[in-house]
């Protein structure tokens, strides 16, 4: 019998939450329909980077508490079913509703009666009573809990139990079993009811969203005037605690933040009007780059050089990084564009040291830390976060 099963649980959320129940003790079947994920995992080889994790995945494969399987019949075998499937967006910035029909429509018949089901990452608000009414109208009496996952990428494993956990449920059963569940990993639990708990998930990103906004367009305001934002910056939160916590410019990236910002606009009517202006000012910060560098360098005759194409610093997740944004905006206006990323391998993708050899104009697309010591031979280093020595912050 198994404890536990995670459908996308191979992936970033679900594998680290999978790795945290095994080392508590719960069998854990990691369903994904990857086939390279799922035995580079049973092989004891994580398929991404999250801190601890490489460790770990030798433990509980060890202890014979965790294995990964694409086999979906492995679902009628546990007494709690997580799914990790958020609520992605359609090419018009709308959620895709159906996702979540569609799951049920593929999985439901391997659900049976007296399970927990846990739905863990963002969803629409309204989707876990949605789907509770689903699958009760299809016979099937399953407890339904929603239990969002609030966890940085590549420190997700810490973060799982050093993080407060939000729990609800579409009943009083669904919400102590789950509360009973996730105690096994953390002391603090905070209920809420199920629209509370999914807004709670997409204010998080949205606030962060907008966070990042003012920064972007305080930074580009500072630019156009000739200014350094970082010694503004500097000023504004230097022993100053009204000022502590803001942060610095850089490109606001990655498969959550943006997709919240709109979920949440969306259940509000499209009236989120700060959201909307968060996006266009992050959305538009690479066109704001190559607009002004363009003003100072002829481009159409340089070869030009992103160095950094992941999504985020020491992270080898490229979704929805900004960085290809550049990289497209570039491709336009220069003669030449090279990329370099040390946690990438894409047959473009070449030595950071060729990049800088080739180039004759450089930007930070991702503040790697591995660029600290880089030596750019003196050439120009637009910089927007302000991450290596000698960069450029004013443009």
């Amino acid at each position: 019998m198994t404890d536990i099963v995670i459908i996308g649980g191979c992936g970033h959320v679900g594998l680290p939450l999978g790795l945290a129940f095994a080392k508590a003790g719960k069998k854990v079947v990691a369903l994904d329909i990857d086939a390279k994920k799922v035995a580079e995992t049973n092989a004891g080889k994580m398929p991404f980077i999250d801190a601890g994790a490489d460790e770990l995945l030798l433990e509980v494969r060890k202890s014979k508490n965790f294995e990964a399987t694409t086999d979906a019949k492995c679902i009628q075998q546990a007494d709690v079913v997580v799914t990790v499937i958020g609520t992605p967006l359609d090419e018009h910035l709308n959620p895709r509703l159906e996702v979540y029909g569609d799951m049920l429509r593929k999985d439901r018949s391997f659900l049976r009666n007296g399970q927990l089901l846990i739905m863990r990452s963002t969803v629409y608000p309204g989707t876990t009573d949605h789907v509770a009414h689903a699958l009760k109208a299809a016979g099937i009496e399953v407890d339904v809990a929603f239990c969002p996952e609030r966890v940085a990428q590549g420190v997700a494993l810490e973060e799982i139990h050093s993080l407060p956990q939000i729990v609800s449920g579409t009943t009083p059963r669904a919400v102590e079993r789950a509360k009973a569940l996730f105690k096994l990993l953390t002391p603090d639990l905070i209920e809420l009811p199920t629209v509370g708990a999914e807004l709670t998930k997409l204010y998080n990103n949205a606030w962060r969203y907008i966070q990042f906004a003012a920064a972007n367009q305080f930074y580009m305001i500072a630019n156009d005037y000739g200014l350094d934002f970082y010694e503004i910056h500097r000023a504004m939160t230097e022993k100053y605690p009204r000022g502590k916590g803001f942060p610095k410019a850089g490109f606001a990236a990655g498969p959550c933040l943006f997709k919240d910002t709109m979920q949440l606009s969306t259940f509000n009517d499209n009236a989120f009007f700060l959201g909307h202006s968060a996006m266009l000012v992050n959305e538009g910060l690479p066109n704001y780059l190559v607009r002004r560098a363009a003003q100072k360098y002829d481009l159409r005759s340089l070869t030009v050089g992103i160095l950094g194409m992941t999504f985020k610093s020491d992270c080898d997740d490229p979704r929805d990084s900004l960085s290809y944004k550049l990289k497209k905006s570039l491709a336009f206006e220069a003669k030449e564009v090279l990329c370099a990323d040390p946690y990438l391998e894409r047959p473009w993708i070449l030595p950071a040291e060729e990049v800088v050899a080739r180039s004759a104009l450089l930007f930070i697309g991702t503040p790697h830390s591995a660029y600290k010591k880089l030596d750019f031979k003196g050439k120009p280093v637009i910089d927007v976060w302000k991450s290596v020595p000698g960069g450029m912050t004013v443009v």
